[in-house]
């Protein structure tokens, strides 16, 4: 009897260690089979005119009853609140591969779209108001293909942010600075927004800070398009901030080949790795002024309860360093934040989190360095 137990106990670890190697060995494969739409791409009309003049398309902006980008952790000191009016792209919170673009009705799509924003525009709320879209959001999935149908899901989402934008801008005073920020997908529609609706625009004045958060920029191809350089200095206003958070060691193949078989916000192809050089990397400890920053720097990291739904801001020391190489954020050994960190020791979903202390202070030292500019502005 013991013997077969034994022999039982070494199948289940034999079973286990295929399991962890097939895995690591077809991750990618396994996560495309899982995720990715299996039907046609749906041919939908553009929203019709005045549509985000409707609260209920809204997920934050003032008025707002529980207002998700409004959540305050455990721990935030008390602050004047600043003039700046942010606009949030929320990532991706449609996971189900039904459709290329997730339906704004769908319930669990907005629940996960109220935790994201929760646990990230949150870290913008010191200042006037935080602005946040419902919109078709293209499928989790359809990031993991090259097809027809993920630049078409990509256009209807965008179409839909472009749209909240331009009814975001009316709503806002025309003497606000405005502070845009996206992750994720949401940093994708933004890189797009910069370009399209604000680069070369009187907007363009108004700009305090851009935030391109979980989504790999090229310092050649994207951010020249966009019109704004990258931030030097903490104080600094008019500049874009990027990371991308990986903890040691970081596996980021999946993400990082995808963004190099597209082609740039300047329309000319990236190149292969060896080409295409590191993506933009600012460290949000220290406002992009150096690569490299000790977990001294970090005022404090918003640890989520496990479900998301609350958090407490706790001096955790987590360092954060910009790899050369790569352009990847690295936080060193991997911290225990939770249940929710990707393949490759990706963590995606906390790259507001981590630095939450910090990226509240950036904005708002930002935003103060818009105003003190003002008077010299035309």
């Amino acid at each position: 009897m013991a013997r077969k137990f034994l022999y039982f106990v070494a199948l289940l670890i034999v079973m286990v260690i295929a399991a962890l190697l097939a895995l690591r060995i077809w991750s990618a494969e396994l996560t495309r089979f899982a995720f990715v739409p299996r039907g046609a791409f749906e041919v939908q009309q553009p929203l019709r005119a005045g549509v985000y003049d409707d609260p209920e398309m809204w997920v934050s902006r003032p008025g707002t009853a529980a207002d998700p980008a409004q959540y305050r952790p455990e721990g935030t000191p008390a602050a004047p609140r600043g003039r700046a009016f942010v606009f949030f792209i929320h990532p991706t919170s449609y996971l189900a591969r039904d459709h290329w673009n997730g339906p704004i009705a769908d319930k669990d799509s907005r629940y996960r779209t109220a935790l994201f924003v929760r646990g990230m525009a949150s870290a913008f709320n010191g200042e006037a108001a935080v602005f946040v879209p419902y919109y078709r959001q293209a499928a989790f999935g359809s990031f993991l293909v090259n097809q027809p149908e993920t630049l078409q899901a990509r256009a209807l989402a965008y179409g839909d942010v472009r749209a909240a934008f331009r009814a975001f801008v009316a709503a806002v005073p025309a003497d606000a600075p405005i502070v845009l920020a996206g992750h994720s997908q949401g940093a994708l529609h933004l890189l797009h927004l910069l370009h399209d609706d604000v680069k070369g625009t009187p907007l363009a004045e108004r700009i305090a800070a851009a935030y391109l958060i979980g989504w790999p920029v090229s310092p050649t191809r994207d951010l020249p398009a966009t019109g704004m350089p990258a931030c030097t200095a903490p104080a600094q206003a008019g500049c874009a901030m990027s990371w991308m958070s990986f903890a040691d060691p970081p596996d980021a193949r999946l993400m990082l080949g995808t963004f190099r078989a597209e082609p740039g916000l300047d329309g000319k192809p990236k190149g292969n790795a060896q080409d295409a050089g590191p993506v933009l990397c600012t460290n949000p400890l220290n406002g992009g002024s150096a690569s490299s920053a000790p977990g001294s720097a970090n005022l404090g990291t918003m640890v989520p309860a496990r479900d998301l739904k609350s958090g407490k801001l706790t001096k955790l020391g987590i360092p954060a360093r910009c790899d050369a190489q790569t352009g990847l954020l690295m936080i060193g050994e991997p911290p225990d934040l939770g249940p929710y960190v990707l393949p490759g020791n990706n963590y995606h979903v906390y790259d507001v989190p981590l630095f939450w202390a910090n990226v509240r202070a950036d904005v708002a030292r930002r935003s103060a360095a818009w105003l003190a500019q003002r008077p010299a502005r035309p």
